[in-house]
């Protein structure tokens, strides 16, 4: 065999062992937390102004009752869960430089609070949490950060409750799958922590020649250490 001859054929058979993405799995202890991202009325209620965008996306991935599955696990098996939402105030509606879905989010007023100490028309509002979340949202191991105002964490103090209770792994879900959810993906991951992502319990808005889930399914394989569904991850704990 000639040498090109061989050189092509290391060069093909690297590339071949290269095809499949390497999976460097999750393993759960005692420093792990669940984050959610903005389980809130506008995405997850029919009644929301986001549901006619991202309905489908929903029904199709079963991501109300994922959602819920996570809060379960937390409860059950004593699993802090954080809550990352999204609220915006008066004050929010002034800024000048917005992007494309910032100014989405102006013009329908999604996630629209009265203030942040007025809780006032809050209950059962877009910005509100999905009633059958409330119960789970009540308990002990739940946190509720400060609002994020874009789309990562960056804004508000998820990462400070995250270190300030000594957690460096995160399962990660929530909406929108390639917006608040994959930017709190790629933050945590360049904060140092450990992250794992459930597909299924994330949906997100289907637009002509734009399906935003599908999106952000890629870029979890690629940024998290593992993707899981919510049926493997309620089977992994289940077999701890």
């Amino acid at each position: 065999m000639k040498p090109l001859q061989t050189l092509l054929l290391i060069i093909l058979g690297v590339s071949m062992s290269y095809a499949q993405l390497p999976d460097p799995g999750f393993r759960i202890d005692g420093s792990t937390a669940i984050v959610i991202t903005d389980p809130q009325n506008e995405f997850l209620s029919p009644k929301g102004k986001a549901w006619g965008l991202v309905g489908p996306s929903v029904k199709a991935n079963n991501t109300i009752e994922n959602i819920e599955s996570l809060f379960q696990i937390g409860e059950k098996y004593n699993i802090p869960v954080f809550i990352s939402p999204h609220y915006y105030y008066p004050s929010d509606r002034e800024w000048k430089i917005k992007g494309a879905m910032g100014e989405f989010i102006a013009q329908v007023g999604l996630f629209d609070r009265k203030d942040a100490l007025d809780l006032e028309n809050f209950e059962g509002s877009g910005a509100d949490f999905l009633d059958q979340y409330k119960k789970y949202i009540k308990q002990k191991n739940v946190t509720v950060v400060s609002p994020h105002k874009v789309f990562g964490p960056e804004s508000n103090d998820l990462v400070l409750q995250l270190r300030k209770k000594k957690i460096d792994k995160v399962i990660l879900a929530g909406m929108l799958s390639n917006l608040c959810t994959e930017s709190h993906l790629r933050e945590l991951v360049e904060q140092g922590f450990e992250v794992a992502v459930v597909k299924d319990a994330t949906a997100a808005a289907i637009l002509p020649e734009m399906n935003g889930y599908e999106i952000a399914v890629i870029n979890y394989r690629q940024i998290a250490s593992h993707v899981y569904t919510a049926a493997e991850l309620k089977k992994e704990f289940e077999n701890k």
